[in-house]
């Protein structure tokens, strides 16, 4: 049985975990983030990390337990899940041609060991049309992820380029993650 859990139900992290050659279990708990566009994005993101990771943490005190939040902002703004298409193609159209912030944080608790920090990734994106944006809304479902768009399905219609972690802008940054885990709660990829 694996001392580790990730508390988050995103498909693309568990995937990035599995491939890091992590083992681990996923417990998901119905805890509601906040989403104040007021905030800083590195904040709300390590705030909202905690919320997913601190439940399931409290309910099994002897594992390492992984919460994640990932969100895009662009002038200060905050964009988040889209609610509906109309609002997925408008924060397309908002990020053409621009370059945006991709931020993760991330929470790691053990007992009364607590670990947090966050990453930041520059993406630029293509100046895509309105038929671009259709387009890419016709092969991906934006609903589930932040600004409307995943890096790793059909990112090349749309993304220019980035600088820094890749694995950020997928959801979780795999190389931060790897040397916390490794550096202060002995955990290590099993492959």
């Amino acid at each position: 049985m694996s001392k580790l859990i990730l508390a988050s139900s995103s498909p693309r992290r568990e995937r990035l975990m599995r491939e890091a050659g992590f083992e681990f279990e996923i417990i998901v708990t119905d805890a509601q983030e906040i989403s104040e566009k007021f905030m800083i994005p590195w904040d709300l993101t390590v705030q909202n990390a905690k919320i997913k990771a601190t439940p399931v943490a409290q309910a099994n005190p002897n594992k390492v337990v992984i919460g994640a939040d990932t969100v895009v902002s662009l002038d200060n703004e905050i964009f988040g899940k889209p609610s509906d298409m109309e609002e997925a193609a408008k924060m397309l159209a908002r990020l053409s041609g621009r370059t945006h912030i991709v931020t993760t944080g991330v929470c790691i608790f053990q007992k009364e060991k607590n670990e947090n920090f966050y990453i930041n990734t520059e993406v630029t994106f293509k100046t895509v049309s309105d038929a671009d944006i259709n387009k890419y809304l016709e092969v991906i479902n934006p609903l589930d992820k932040a600004g409307a768009y995943a890096a790793q399905d059909h990112g090349e219609l749309i993304i220019e380029k980035y600088s820094g972690s890749y694995t950020n802008v997928v959801g979780l940054p795999i190389a931060e993650l790897k040397e916390t885990l490794a550096n202060s709660f002995q955990i290590y990829p099993t492959i």
